[in-house]
């Protein structure tokens, strides 16, 4: 019997998702309610709001919670929470509402209603502070400090009703909410669920340590994010195509699945992998994978500061327990691939593999060795890239002819 783990601070998924006939109603009083624009990061929150990968959050935090979540990793309630999931609007429309108003929010991109909020707080944050405790920084280079920087003056806090999962469900095959991965682990009759984060392409570094992890467990979800990431990443369909190809290729058969899920990606680091396992929690998983500078970016973290920082939390803060794994490689005197904990040899014998170095090779036409990659993801891999190129000429045929 299936035995998986609790959903976080909950007995069940708080789910704020609203459907039928209650959706359709919703959405016509919608219609009528004034109107907030949202960020692409809030519209991932906001969908993760309502299928219930936020549990047991209600909405989007007020003053309490927010500081409560930068200066303790918890809300006011005491319970833990590693990043603050809030939403903000400009000043003259923060003017416009009241403490009571209810408002329809709608995405920015397409100017779709993703829900309804009855407003019960507004309130003005130090973004310096959020950058300094949630990122370790405020270098506006780093990608999550430029967003909370150009993010709206004032926050609006209350609950939500949500009325929509944008295009997650159409777009992306492997698109799955927690109720429909906690269904599929039940059904497989898993209950050590190990979940390995990505948003790269899986290279042969990513392979061993989701084998290591079935080495221990019922089961591996290789779970993708499907939201916005930095310039130069591999866009989600591409990696879904190119992870589904690893497994079918590469590993025993009902031993992985591949999901995806709706963020946008912060480049937190270290709380950033806090994160990560809770809302794991909340989809069924045991474990989660923290290898070398999960969810960093540049320089701003040590390549294991997320392995720390599951250390420094009390120890019932999550059911999700970090796997935490070694500086992975390949190592020519061993053979195959190896870890600093299972390689005696020296730094001249070893391959390091890691995403940004293959995405380089892959972009600047490079021989890729076999070590690096399997030869079924590089060959999907490259015709992205060759396509990109083949994008590039055309673009530049087209402005030459014109400016004649």
């Amino acid at each position: 019997m299936s035995k998986l783990v609790s959903p976080h601070g909950a007995d069940q998924l708080k789910t704020l998702l609203l459907e039928g006939a209650e959706r359709d109603a919703e959405l016509t009083r919608a219609a009528s309610l004034p109107q907030v624009l949202i960020s692409s990061r809030e519209v991932g929150d906001l969908i993760m709001l309502g299928i219930g990968g936020f549990t047991p959050l209600e909405g989007f935090m007020g003053h309490d919670d927010w500081q409560g979540v930068c200066n303790h990793y918890s809300l006011a309630n005491g319970l833990f929470w590693p990043i603050p999931i809030t939403l903000s609007t400009d000043q003259a429309s923060a003017d416009s509402i009241n403490c009571g108003d209810e408002i329809a929010l709608v995405d920015s991109e397409n100017q779709s209603i993703m829900a309804t909020m009855k407003v019960t707080e507004k309130y003005r944050i130090d973004k310096t502070h959020e950058c300094q405790t949630v990122y370790k920084t405020t270098d506006t280079n780093h990608p999550g400090v430029k967003m909370v920087m150009e993010q709206g003056e004032v926050n609006l806090a209350g609950p939500v009703k949500v009325l929509s999962q944008g295009d997650f469900p159409t777009a992306f095959s492997d698109y799955m909410t927690p109720t429909e991965t906690r269904a599929l682990f039940k059904d497989k009759g898993w209950s050590s669920v190990v979940a390995f984060q990505t948003r790269n392409p899986m290279h042969r570094s990513h392979e061993y340590l989701v084998k290591v992890a079935i080495e221990t467990c019922d089961g591996v979800m290789i779970h993708s994010l499907l939201g916005k990431l930095k310039p130069g990443d591999i866009p989600a369909d591409v990696r879904s195509n190119a992870i589904g190809t690893l497994i079918e290729n590469y590993f025993v058969d009902d031993t992985v699945v591949q999901s995806g899920y709706p963020l946008d990606m912060r480049y937190a680091g270290p709380r950033e992998a806090l994160l990560h396992a809770l809302f794991r929690q909340n989809y069924g998983c045991s474990h989660l994978i923290v290898g070398r500078d999960h969810a960093g970016v540049g320089d701003y973290y040590g390549p294991f500061d997320a392995h720390h920082i599951f250390d420094e939390i009390p120890e019932d803060a999550l059911q999700t327990q970090a796997l935490k794994l070694d500086w992975t490689f390949w190592c020519y005197k061993c053979g195959g691939m190896a870890s600093m904990r299972t390689c005696p040899h020296s730094g001249a014998d070893r391959l390091l593999l890691s995403g940004s170095k293959l995405r380089k090779m892959l972009s600047e036409g490079d021989t890729v060795p076999a070590e690096f990659s399997r030869p079924e993801v590089l060959k999907i891999l490259r015709e992205y890239y060759r396509s990109i190129k083949e994008e590039d000429k055309v673009e530049v045929k087209l402005s030459g002819h014109s400016a004649r």
